[in-house]
């Protein structure tokens, strides 16, 4: 036996025989869990929120594939078959049009921080969270930050922005054209040209709205457009699309500084998809199964053609309007206009406690619906019809889980 250590020993060499000797010198203080000894277990829920939604069966099955390598030939084709999936439901040509590697929020930091440099004037429409979050994310990379604040349910006229770009000269300005916070649709023909007329770019957020309401990143003159995978496209979440113009190109490789994330970077970006005439180099590991699913969310998209889904959506709305109002509820955005067809608001029955009536729904209907969120929080109940979610059968069967939810939770009468 001791011969057996020592040859052993011998053989390993001196230093890696005492490597071996000490990877075992300390007793384990952390036990495995006895939760992971248990099977996965997941609710079979109806996402009716303002997102995730649910995945079809064919994003599940996109899922379930075996990996392969992120440099790949293969997976090169399918990250070709991405950015034209994109350029498609965003309905640009831009050569500059990728995914990145993260949810919507790091497709906002993609956009901000390689556009803005610090000393930029950056113009901010904040009628609900994410336009704040956008100001804080402006503030953190030192652009100066000017926001134009409106409470939940407005929208931004072309005359309001106008004086914001002749009062701030801003090198950027920030619109969501889906604000899933107060359920606004804020109107985008013309504020493109308007903003290249002050030599401005133009950025939106799609994350909301993007298949369930119509968008046109190049006859509207959008600079810089980004959504997400987990909405109307029924995918998971973790990955989001972003585009950029020319205009907004040229900015990024002209500016003086470097873009304060590596990750983030689109230099980097675009030559990993295949953004540009050079062999692609490797940035990070990109997440394969996820984008298998995002590919093929965006093939059921162009299957089912865009002007479809905008129908889709457009008609399952208005039905759930109906619904809700033969139920004595009020619509929280007043304008028809520029209610938004993803994700409806309702104001907040008097007397309720909304986290009651959202709580009720899901534990005896498994249903999620939510309240509000930043500025709309405790002024709302939001409800969701994303993608293959959005039909009238979805639409009955809320009703009825929110007309319960009314008879059964408590109510301050006072």
């Amino acid at each position: 036996m001791f011969r057996a250590l020592a040859v052993a020993s011998v053989a390993l060499g001196p230093r890696s025989a005492g490597r071996a000797r000490t990877m075992a010198s300390h007793q384990l203080l952390v036990p495995p869990p006895e939760a992971l000894r248990k099977p996965l277990s997941v609710p079979n829920r109806l996402l009716l929120g303002p997102g995730p939604s649910n995945l079809t069966p064919r994003v599940m099955a996109a899922g379930g594939l075996q990996m392969i390598g992120h440099t790949h030939k293969e997976m090169f084709q399918i990250m070709d078959d991405i950015k034209q999936g994109i350029q498609y439901v965003f309905q640009t040509k831009n050569p500059l049009t990728l995914a990145i590697s993260g949810s919507g929020h790091s497709a906002l930091e993609a956009a901000l921080f390689n556009v803005l440099e610090p000393g930029d004037s950056f113009l901010v429409g904040a009628n609900g969270i994410w336009g704040l979050r956008a100001a804080d994310i402006g503030e953190r990379i030192g652009a100066h930050v000017h926001t134009m604040v409106k409470g939940p349910g407005g929208h931004y006229t072309l005359q309001e922005v106008e004086e914001g770009l002749v009062q701030h000269k801003p090198a950027l300005l920030f619109l969501t054209h889906g604000e899933s916070s107060s359920g606004v649709l804020q109107p985008l023909n013309g504020y493109g040209e308007l903003c290249h007329r002050y030599k401005c770019l133009l950025l939106v957020d799609s994350v909301a709205s993007l298949g369930g309401a119509p968008i046109y990143m190049d006859q509207q003159g959008i600079d810089i457009l980004y959504s997400g995978s987990q909405k109307v496209l029924n995918a998971p979440p973790g990955t989001s699309l972003i585009s950029f113009s020319d205009k907004a190109r040229n900015k990024i490789y002209a500016r003086k500084t470097r873009p304060c994330s590596f990750y983030l970077d689109v230099k980097c970006l675009a030559n990993l998809w295949g953004c540009e005439d050079k062999p692609r180099i490797y940035h990070h590991t990109t997440p394969i199964v996820s984008l298998y699913s995002l590919r093929e969310s965006l093939a059921t998209m162009a299957e089912q053609g865009l002007e479809s889904s905008w129908r889709q959506h457009r008609e399952a709305a208005a039905y759930l309007h109906g619904r809700l109002q033969a139920l004595g509820l009020q619509l929280f955005v007043k304008d028809p206009a520029v209610r938004l067809p993803t994700i409806t608001t309702v104001a907040m029955p008097a007397g309720y406690n909304g986290k009651d009536i959202v709580s009720y729904i899901m534990d005896h209907f498994d249903i999620e619906i939510a309240g509000g969120l930043g500025p709309s929080a405790g002024k709302v109940l939001r409800i969701g019809l994303l993608g293959c979610n959005a039909t009238w059968e979805n639409v009955d069967r809320v009703i009825e889980a929110l007309k319960e939810a009314l008879q059964r939770c408590p109510r301050n009468k006072l």
